[in-house]
C-alpha cells in the first residue's frame, strides 16, 4: 500500500512538472491512461489516482469521450502589500475580470458583526453579496459588510466595480490596512451553486477586516475561493538584521 502511494505521488509530480514547464501546455491533451501505464510500468488504478488528484487540484480537466487535458492556469492573487485591484491582477494574466452582484441588502447588526465593527446591536449594516469571475468562470464568492453610518447607500455600480475605490471617491474613506485570516474549507451545496463547483471541493476561506487611516474598521468580508482555480502569492520583505532569522 505504501509503495502504491509513493508511486502515484511520483507520477503526479512528474506530470505536474511537465505542466509547469510548458511541455504539456494549456489545453493540450495529455497521454492516455494506457500510454501512461506503459510509460511508468504500473497499473491503471495507480495512474487514475494521480490523474484524479491533479484534476481535483485544478491542473487537469477531463472531457467525457475526448480524454484528459491541461486546465487553464489558475488565477493568481497577491496577498502581500499591493495597490492592484482584483480586476488589475486578473487582466495582467490575460484573463477577463468580472464582478457579478448577487444582492445588496440592509441587515441589523448581530453579535457576530459587533465583533467586527464598533456598532450597536440592530444598527443597520449593508450586506453585499458578489461573485468574482475570470473568463466567465467563478473564482470567488464574497459577502461584504459595511455599516450604514460609514458609507450609506452603496449602489450596484459601486459593488460591480470596486468597493474600496467607491469608499475613497464617494465617501472620502481611504482603506489603509487590511487584516486577513486564511483557512481551508470544503464547498457545500450553497457555495457550490455560487462557484459552479461540486460539493466537497477544497476552497480557500479568507476573513478580512479593512481599516481607514485612523484605525476605524470600515469593512468586514468573508470570501471563498475555488481551490482549483486560484492560488496566492505572498511576498515578504525583511530588514537587514545580520544573521538573525
Amino acid at each position: 500500500m505504501e509503495k502504491k502511494r509513493s508511486l502515484h505521488a511520483f507520477i503526479k509530480e512528474e506530470i505536474l512538472n511537465k505542466i509547469k514547464s510548458g511541455e504539456y501546455g494549456t489545453g493540450k491533451k495529455i497521454p492516455t491512461e494506457h500510454e501512461l501505464c506503459q510509460t511508468f510500468n504500473t497499473s491503471r488504478t495507480t495512474i487514475r489516482t494521480a490523474l484524479n488528484q491533479l484534476t481535483l487540484e485544478g491542473y487537469l480537466t477531463r472531457q467525457q469521450g475526448s480524454g484528459t487535458f491541461v486546465a487553464d492556469k489558475k488565477v493568481r492573487q497577491t496577498l502581500s502589500n499591493t495597490v492592484h485591484r482584483y480586476s488589475d491582477q486578473v487582466k495582467v494574466q490575460g484573463k477577463k475580470p468580472e464582478i457579478a452582484l448577487i444582492s445588496i441588502s440592509v441587515v441589523p447588526a448581530d453579535e457576530a458583526l459587533q465583533q467586527a465593527f464598533p456598532v450597536a446591536l440592530n444598527d443597520p449594516v449593508q450586506r453585499i453579496e458578489r461573485v468574482r469571475k475570470a473568463n466567465d468562470e467563478p473564482t470567488q464568492y464574497e459577502i461584504s459588510f459595511i455599516p450604514w453610518s460609514t458609507a450609506p447607500g452603496i449602489s450596484q455600480q459601486h459593488a460591480e466595480t470596486s468597493l474600496y475605490r467607491a469608499l475613497n471617491e464617494e465617501y472620502g474613506i481611504h482603506i489603509a490596512k487590511t487584516t486577513e485570516h486564511i483557512e481551508i474549507t470544503l464547498a457545500d451545496e450553497g457555495l457550490g451553486s455560487h462557484l459552479q463547483c461540486e460539493p466537497g471541493l477544497p476552497c480557500f476561506y479568507i476573513e478580512t477586516i479593512a481599516e481607514d487611516g485612523y484605525g476605524n474598521k470600515v469593512e468586514y468580508s468573508r470570501s471563498y475561493f475555488r481551490g482549483d482555480k486560484t492560488n496566492f502569492m505572498i511576498e515578504r520583505n525583511y530588514p537587514n538584521q545580520g544573521d538573525d532569522e
